[in-house]
């Protein structure tokens, strides 16, 4: 069955293209679009109408390649912005207008589950307890349950690497003072956050995919510790340079692997990078719907 979903976040419009068999999820087509709702969010708790407009167009364009793609069907999910701007629905109605599609908001428990389907759709974790972070622009979820099941512990922290960002660092690369503000945030909203303990984890988002660029795919105390030096001591430009990350995101990474390295603190064992998220997450969910309806 081939599936299409857009996933309308802080930074980007993403589309995935995807055919679903067995449980399974392959790739046909993926796009991305830069709309960086997040940044106004923070700086003024809404969405301009412009912003609104030109996300509602980017997620036009990309359910028209995944119509012409001749997909069974498609859905837009709406993730940190639609959570955190004071106009989310706005936002989600002029997509639905534009896009012709259904458009659904996520809860951060929402999003943590389709993540964690998303990733363990494609990775291959041993043990009997599994925990899987999202780290994206407004928000980062962990979410923990056995490999082959639905998550039974979610909690979610209403900050991320852009959030986290425009809040503390404003230099490039950061001051000590700047990332060390941005460390005293994270650890007061995961203070008391105490998750069952599991035998293996995953990492999932724009974070996630940039540090395998860095540092390889496996995320332990010092492969995170090599990144945050990196990413501390390099300015964005000589980042996107050296190791093909764009110059955007680049400048989000001191924040988005400081974010990772509390929740690896957390969870207490070392990181993956998966290779599956929220938009895999949700190709298998709607897959799974057409199945039932038919």
């Amino acid at each position: 069955m081939l599936v299409g979903v857009v996933d309308v976040g802080s930074n980007t419009a993403r589309l995935l293209v995807a055919q679903v068999r067995d449980g399974s999820v392959q790739t046909v087509r993926e796009t991305r679009a830069p709309i960086g709702l997040g940044a106004e969010i923070e700086r003024r708790g809404s969405i301009s109408a412009e912003k609104i407009e030109a996300a509602a167009a980017a997620v036009g364009d990309a359910t028209a390649t995944a119509r012409a793609l001749g997909v069974d069907d498609l859905t837009v999910l709406i993730t940190s912005p639609g959570r955190q701007s004071a106009n989310g629905g706005e936002l989600a109605r002029a997509i639905a207008r534009r896009a012709g599609v259904r458009v659904r908001s996520l809860t951060a428990a929402e999003e943590a589950r389709l993540a964690f389907l998303g990733a363990l759709s494609i990775a291959q974790v041993p043990g009997h307890s599994v925990a899987v972070c999202d780290v994206g622009g407004g928000s980062a979820q962990i979410a923990i349950g056995a490999p082959r099941g639905t998550p039974t512990w979610i909690r979610s922290i209403d900050v991320g690497s852009l959030r986290l960002t425009r809040r503390h660092i404003a230099s490039d690369p950061p001051r000590r003072r700047e990332l060390g503000a941005a460390r005293l945030e994270l650890a007061s909203l995961l203070a008391g956050v105490t998750p069952p303990q599991v035998t293996a984890a995953l990492a999932t988002g724009g974070t996630a995919r940039s540090l395998e660029k860095l540092v390889g795919g496996k995320l332990g105390p010092a492969e995170l510790a090599e990144a945050l030096e990196t990413v501390t001591q390099r300015k964005a430009k000589d980042i996107e340079r050296r190791y093909g990350i764009p110059r955007w995101r680049a400048r989000l990474l001191p924040a988005g692997v400081a974010i990772l390295v509390e929740i690896r603190r957390t969870l207490g064992v070392e990181l993956a990078v998966a290779r599956g998220g929220l938009r895999e997450g949700a190709a298998l969910e709607l897959a799974e719907y057409l199945r039932a309806a038919a």
